[in-house]
Parts: C-alpha cells; sequence; structure tokens
C-alpha cells in the first residue's frame, strides 16, 4: 500500500467512525450528556481517568459517578463539603476507588479556585509542538495537595515513559472541533495540531499492521513514533486517525 493509498484509506476510516453513532458504545457520551462548559470538562475528565477495561462496565461506572457529583459535577467539585466526600467512598472502578474519587475532587476544586481551571493548566504548559510537557506539569499541579501515595498512578506521566493513553484520550476530547458532533472544540487555546493518538493494545497492534508504528511496547517512545507517522497524514489534526485506528482494531478486528 502507497502513502497516498494508506491515507485515503484511514481517512475513509475516519469518516466512518468519527459520527454521532459512535457515541451510543463509548464513554464520550457521558460528557456529551451536559451542556456546561464545565460540567463537561470535569465529567470528561473523570470518564477519561477511569476508561480501562470493558468499554460497557466504563460507561455503567461513570454513569454512577456522575450521580454520586449529583449530575452537577462542576456545582460538586467547587462546593462540597468533607461529609458530601463520605457518599463517594463506596464507588470502585477496578483499582481506582472511593477514596482516589474523593482527591480527585479535592484536586479539582484547587484547579478551578486557584488555577484557573483544567484548561488553563493545559494549555499554559503546552510546548511548541507537544502536549506531553503539558501532561507532566498537569500532574504536579493535580498533586500539589496531601495526598496518598497510591492515588498518583491514576494520572499517567510521559516522562516516566507511559504513553497517557487516558489523558491524550481527554485532550483529544476537549481540543478537536465538534463539527462532526463527536469531540467538543472546546479549548481554543489549543492547537490540534499538538495531540497525541491514545496509544491503547488497539491502535497499537493496528499501527503496527499499518506499518505506522514499530516499536512493540505501548509507551511514550511509541507514541513519539505514531506521532510522527501520523502527522506526516495530517499536519493539522493527526489525531483523527484515533477513530480509523481505534474502530479498524475494535469492530473489525483488523
Amino acid at each position: 500500500m502507497t502513502k497516498a493509498d494508506l491515507k485515503d484509506f484511514l481517512d475513509a476510516k475516519v469518516q466512518e467512525y468519527n459520527h454521532p453513532k459512535f457515541l451510543e458504545d463509548d464513554p464520550l457520551q457521558v460528557p456529551h450528556r451536559f451542556s456546561k462548559k464545565e460540567d463537561i470538562e470535569i465529567s470528561g475528565f473523570l470518564t477519561a481517568t477511569i476508561a480501562w477495561g470493558n468499554r460497557k462496565s466504563i460507561i455503567n461506572n461513570a454513569t454512577k459517578l456522575m450521580g454520586l457529583l449529583d449530575n452537577a459535577p462542576y456545582d460538586f467539585v467547587l462546593n462540597h463539603s468533607e461529609n458530601d466526600l463520605e457518599k463517594l467512598v463506596p464507588f470502585v472502578h477496578r483499582t481506582f476507588n472511593g477514596f482516589d474519587l474523593g482527591y480527585f475532587v479535592t484536586s479539582l476544586k484547587n484547579i478551578y479556585t486557584n488555577h484557573g481551571g483544567l484548561e488553563n493548566v493545559f494549555t499554559q504548559y503546552q510546548t511548541v509542538d507537544s502536549m506531553q510537557g503539558a501532561i507532566f506539569h498537569f500532574k504536579e499541579v493535580f498533586f500539589e495537595l496531601e495526598h496518598e501515595q497510591r492515588t498518583t498512578k491514576h494520572i499517567s506521566d510521559p516522562n516516566k515513559g507511559s504513553a497517557a493513553k487516558r489523558i491524550n484520550m481527554f485532550l483529544r476530547w476537549m481540543v478537536r472541533d465538534n463539527s462532526t458532533g463527536v469531540d467538543f472544540g472546546l479549548w481554543r487555546g489549543i492547537d490540534p495540531a499538538k495531540l497525541s493518538c491514545p496509544l491503547d493494545v488497539h491502535s497499537g497492534n493496528v499501527a503496527r499492521k499499518l506499518k505506522l508504528l514499530e516499536r512493540k511496547q505501548n509507551d511514550a517512545k511509541a507514541l513519539q513514533e505514531l506521532d510522527k507517522s501520523l502527522r506526516k497524514l495530517d499536519a493539522t489534526d493527526p489525531v483523527k486517525y484515533d477513530f480509523a485506528l481505534f474502530g479498524l482494531g475494535v469492530f473489525e478486528k483488523f
């Protein structure tokens, strides 16, 4: 397959999957239930945080999580009391539990109160051509309050070799344009050209079969390699190919 053929093939798959019907079985449907910017950001961030494992389970647990936040995540984050955090304790999704959730809510309050919100943190720490440095700095800000060490594993660090799949996915949701009604295009201060593909087992395996990626591990080095390949296909919106790689892997067992 020539580079031109590969681009045509993947562009067609992007069109097929970057469509509102994609939301029917995807965790991204959860933030789409909200209309207020901050509600979308917080529900998207928390949903992305628990987005590993079975997608039906992710959607069910993200829905439960929003219920625990009274289906008003921004108001809950800003105005919760210590007693309000008690009702979060029973929550669990795999290794993410109610104590982790309690810290996440507390830290989000700090970010919106003292750092200008999620968008401001990621925007101010972005570099010329990547968001990976911003993810590292975001983690520093996120854990600047007193916290249990175990909770830190729920925010990935590219500087420690992680592909940071869930945060890269969250950034795609917030930054990519909403012309198809899938991503939100809320954060205008970040250029979509800087985004990275949420690299996981599905997108990684498909990328290797299509010769977009050689490295065997799904880590930060693999992400850099995949970034380079996808930016050659579309320098302005490389992460759109997440729809193609994910769709081919999950739905077509490519």
